[in-house]
């Protein structure tokens, strides 16, 4: 695979600003809502380097991990070679047909916080549904689509546009906010669910946790509005 990602030119600075403790309210109800997890097989889309990933591995789960970032991509299998968990990291764009060397089935797909970085919602989606086993699961994490931002923090759609205009986009303000750098698509939650349900994914469970306290005290008025996200889908069949 060709091309350079937009992730590719702030690696270091995304991987940075993660700890491999996946204790944030966003990551624990993610996980929560991929119980059980030992013993499953579990793809992780848009997995970046690897924190989600490492986390399933230590549960138990046997992980394949893909991203379009050939850099964060180098980073997880650092990591792994490092501390070997047995995690497999293809570098790969999951929107595409066939993904070389990912094969199913799986029993859950998960993406944290990913969705919002794939330019092509749709084709990202079809290759969850082909992966996954009847009965498996699609569990995500967002973004909440209808978090309006707060004086000091980005929300969910260009800040001259609203809830209704779905587009990429990019946010202003400094450089070292990472929306700023790498950008994101803006849409509906109608748009969301709609997507998973043409592709025979059906919304079983939907979560909005709360930001930690520690945020919220700094962004009153963003912790007002939903600020998180997570929804697990079924396929049946």
């Amino acid at each position: 695979m060709s091309g350079t990602a937009r992730y590719d030119d702030v690696a270091d600075f995304y991987a940075a600003g993660w700890t491999d403790a996946v204790d944030d309210p966003a990551s624990v109800r993610l996980l929560a809502l991929l119980e059980p997890i030992a013993g499953r097989r579990v793809l992780e889309v848009a997995c970046g380097h690897g924190r989600v990933c490492r986390a399933l591995a230590r549960r138990g789960a046997h992980v394949v991990g893909v991203d379009i970032s050939s850099a964060l991509i180098e980073k997880a299998r650092d990591a792994e070679r490092e501390a070997p968990l047995g995690i497999s990291y293809h570098h790969a764009d999951v929107t595409a047909p066939d993904i070389p060397d990912v094969s199913g089935p799986f029993d859950a797909v998960v993406c944290s916080f990913g969705l919002s970085d794939i330019d092509d919602l749709d084709g990202a989606v079809a290759t969850a549904a082909r992966a996954l086993r009847p009965g498996g699961v699609f569990v995500c994490s967002i973004l909440h689509p209808c978090f309006p931002g707060g004086r000091d923090v980005s929300g969910s759609w260009p800040g001259d546009a609203g809830y209704f205009t779905e587009e990429w986009w990019r946010a202003d303000g400094e450089l070292s906010s990472l929306r700023r750098q790498v950008g994101a698509n803006h849409r509906t939650l109608s748009t969301y669910v709609n997507t998973f349900r043409r592709h025979g994914l059906w919304l079983e469970e939907m979560a909005e946790p709360e930001p930690a306290s520690e945020w919220a005290a700094k962004r009153p008025d963003a912790a007002k509005f939903p600020v998180f996200l997570v929804m697990r889908f079924g396929r049946n069949s």
